[in-house]
């Protein structure tokens, strides 16, 4: 099965191929660009933010790619051997059931794929050409400090057919237990930049989907949007909060 219709068909059972939002891929975001530095910052969701502004953060799909063995995965440098433009990856976790206070001691899980749009631990069938089951490259773990926050160090993402850009993000209490599995959506402006100008993704060219059309992203990507700012010379730092219920 390939991965577009793998997505087609769990989310089609889930009713969500109706729900497509009209607004366009940039609308809720702020973009400003240093004309000196070539510096690009983007403004994403506010969510978490405060307690009056607290919703728990959309669930996703782990699939078709989820992460195998994560326990085994605690570092923060994922980037393995894989090329790219640098992304420093900064989530805050905030508990929805405490005013959207921080919530320390939380593991989180990160994966998404490499430059060319290819996801390491899977391969070799319909769904992925390339065998890359033996390598574990931009998959890793962190648990959070007393601020809610976790630090990756990784790449910019590609992409692949069907789907808008993004991070799966999955998030368990201290004992384990899953809170939330969730994606982070990525501004198409700082997407096009990367993918037309930086070395290692314009032989790959521009995504084919937006948020807006993205199958996954069709019950609304709001509370999802990272907040972006860098530059592809510089790299690029991703913040984003989470909010989960615990």
């Amino acid at each position: 099965m390939e991965r577009k219709e793998f997505l087609k068909r769990g989310l089609t059972s889930l009713g969500l191929l109706a729900a497509l939002p009209i607004v366009s891929a940039c609308e809720k975001t702020d973009l400003s660009t240093d004309t000196t530095t070539g510096s690009t910052s983007t403004t994403g969701s506010s969510n978490g933010s405060s307690a009056s502004n607290c919703t728990v953060t959309n669930a996703e799909t782990a699939g078709p790619f989820p992460i195998k063995d994560p326990a085994s995965l605690i570092k923060t440098d994922i980037r393995g051997d894989r090329p790219g433009v640098k992304l420093t990856v900064k989530i805050n976790i905030k508990n929805k059931n405490n005013s959207c206070a921080a919530l320390a001691n939380t593991i989180v899980d990160i994966w998404h794929c490499d430059a060319k749009g290819e996801y390491s631990e899977y391969g070799g069938t319909g769904m992925q050409a390339t065998n890359w089951t033996s390598v574990h490259w931009l998959r890793g773990r962190q648990t959070t400090d007393a601020n809610g926050l976790v630090t990756f160090t990784t790449i910019f993402p590609g992409w692949y057919s069907g789907r808008a850009p993004h991070i799966h993000v999955h998030v368990y209490n201290a004992s384990g237990k899953s809170l939330l599995v969730t994606q982070i959506a990525f501004d198409k402006t700082i997407c096009d930049t990367v993918y037309t100008t930086a070395a290692d993704y314009i032989s790959h060219g521009k995504q084919d989907t937006t948020n807006t059309s993205d199958n996954v992203f069709g019950d609304g990507f709001a509370n999802e949007l990272g907040t972006f700012t860098g530059s592809v010379t510089e790299g690029y730092v991703l913040t984003h909060n989470v909010v989960v219920s615990a």
